[in-house]
């Protein structure tokens, strides 16, 4: 089993996409010079600073170096390709012996493009480098057409509006759409556009594995300048934007493993502990009651206890109580 087949193709392809976009002095035939781009962030990321020596000492411990030395001019051509990619600055503090990090190591947080990007990238070449362990690691597929991402993705690169072929889930024909991407997002296994309607200033996200057809327009759309992608979604759970709706202070009350699930993998950014002991732990969230936020909540049932908002906390109740009544009438006996 090769890894593209292992791997989710869409993540790969997409990843690819973008890098052609952002280079044009580096020769893609070289699938090595992004195995030592990607050694060489980490490295460096890793270590917090860095000399140049210090760096070589690692580099001819690898597989990669042959046992031979990174030219100082080697450096230099991968820091400047390293710009180009993936946006990530290699500065050198030349007060502090001549040290090198990364200059803007915010781009490297978890929900970043570009961890994202060298995350995949590097699993890739382990993978790459160990073929007898493609049958061991398993990952999870996402079912959206990689081709579709590419169209909208190349829209987005020329500012191009998109005409889009969708069938929702509650309709029984398929309507079309003519839309401005202004960017994509994954959410839970599922790539997602927000787009611009045509003549209109109001935005709707759509499902890629809900399209059927893709076509990119000859039209072209000017970007607005004060569009923030992360802002527009940071009040809200995943997809679910409710402009409308306030931004709430929530408390959840996790129990047993849920605390340490929640402590490891945050429900959002906005996430911090208030409370712990020996039984449970309290966090405390501030983001928008949308309801893929509820369903959340709801599908961790008894391990999840909302202690704010009330109007959350009997919400809660009246879908568990549905939930109950539904097996009642299956004649399920509930204790």
């Amino acid at each position: 089993m090769c890894f593209l087949n292992l791997c989710s193709r869409i993540i790969i392809s997409s990843i690819f996409l973008i890098i052609f976009a952002h280079t044009n002095n580096v020769n893609m035939k070289k699938p090595t010079l992004f195995k030592e781009y990607i050694w060489l962030v980490e490295t460096i990321h890793q270590a917090g600073s860095i000399t140049f020596s210090d760096i070589n000492k690692r580099w001819i411990k690898t597989g990669m170096s042959g046992g031979v030395e990174m030219a100082r001019t080697t450096f230099y051509r991968h820091k400047c390709a390293i710009e180009d990619i993936f946006g990530i600055f290699i500065d050198c503090d030349k007060k502090n012996g001549n040290k090198y990090f990364i200059g803007n190591k915010d781009v490297l947080r978890k929900d970043s493009v570009q961890n994202w990007m060298l995350s995949t990238l590097s699993v890739s070449n382990m993978v790459g480098e160990s073929s007898g362990l493609y049958n061991r690691i398993l990952l999870e597929n996402i079912p959206s057409g990689d081709e579709k991402l590419h169209q909208v993705i190349s829209a987005m690169k020329e500012n191009r509006m998109v005409m889009i072929k969708y069938q929702r889930y509650t309709s029984t024909s398929s309507t079309l759409f003519i839309l401005a991407p202004f960017c994509v997002k994954l959410f839970q296994r599922r790539w997602y556009l927000l787009g611009r309607y045509e003549d209109s200033d109001n935005l709707g996200t759509f499902s890629f594995d809900r399209m059927e057809e893709v076509e990119i327009s000859d039209k072209k759309f000017k970007m607005p300048d004060d569009f923030d992608a992360e802002a527009y979604f940071s009040d809200s759970f995943g997809i679910v934007v409710n402009s409308h709706a306030k931004t709430e202070r929530i408390v959840l009350r996790a129990y047993g493993n849920e605390r340490y699930y929640l402590r490891d993998l945050p429900l959002h950014h906005s996430q911090r502990e208030i409370n712990a002991t020996d039984e449970y732990t309290d966090f405390e969230l501030c983001l928008k009651l949308t309801d893929d936020f509820k369903a959340k909540i709801f599908s961790r049932g008894g391990w999840l206890e909302v202690l704010a908002p009330q109007s959350l906390a009997d919400e809660m109740v009246e879908w568990h109580q549905g939930a109950i009544d539904r097996y009642k009438k299956k004649g399920k006996t509930v204790k």
